[in-house]
């Protein structure tokens, strides 16, 4: 029993760290913009949207096994780091590089130079999206009596990823882009977005039936630590 308590503790931990770990990478490599071509449709999309759909998996695998109090915990924490990084980015503006520099000034700025209003953009719809994605997570797995994984799992990401998708392109791009544009950014952000969350059911399942199996939990049921 000890050592079960040991080991979701310890997943517990492991999850928190990806999941700001994708974070802090979705908004460091966001200002670069590329195409994706997957034959029904090509999606013009952010870098940073690559590793975002990771950070929805992980928050429904840490509800489902950990409960919603314990995955808020997580997506704060994820805010606080933001912040930090934010901080940093800007601390190391304030120090001109030294001459032979790997990295210089004009390197430096041309890469982190919009990374405030990038990490500001992501924080404000980062905090938005993933508590509507717990809280309707949780809603629809009240609503199924803790059945049919794949209802909470997509359910509560089509809406939260809109949400984010939305806020951080509005606030990323206003007065920059048309608004054409920002709606074809947002539509295929978030298109990409939902594609993810179908695909990721089939992982989701997975960790759920080994987590069930392991920890001997019933259907519903959460591991309290």
């Amino acid at each position: 029993m000890a050592k079960k308590r040991q080991t979701a503790e310890r997943l517990y931990y492991i999850l928190g760290a990806l999941f700001i770990a994708a974070l802090i990478t979705c908004n460091l490599i966001a200002n670069k913009f590329i195409s994706l071509d997957f034959g029904f449709k090509t999606f013009i999309i952010s870098a940073g949207v690559l590793p975002y759909p990771v950070t929805f998996l992980i928050t429904d695998v840490l509800s489902e096994l950990y409960g919603q109090k314990r995955t808020t915990h997580v997506v704060l924490a994820g805010l606080v780091a933001s912040i930090f990084v934010l901080f940093i980015l800007w601390l190391g503006a304030q120090f001109p590089a030294i001459d032979g520099s790997p990295v210089n000034d004009e390197m430096f700025n041309t890469v982190f130079q919009n990374a405030w209003r990038v990490i500001a953009a992501s924080m404000f719809a980062y905090l938005f999206a993933q508590l509507i994605d717990v809280r309707l997570f949780h809603f629809w797995k009240k609503v199924t009596n803790g059945k049919k994984l794949w209802v909470r799992n997509n359910f509560s990401t089509i809406l939260s990823q809109g949400v984010d998708t939305t806020l951080v392109v509005i606030v990323l791009f206003i007065g920059v882009e048309s608004w054409s544009t920002m709606g074809g950014y947002i539509l295929d952000g978030w298109l990409f977005k939902v594609c993810c969350a179908a695909l990721d059911t089939f992982i989701f399942y997975g960790i759920m039936y080994w987590a069930r199996r392991y920890f001997k939990l019933k259907v519903g049921e959460e591991i309290r630590l």
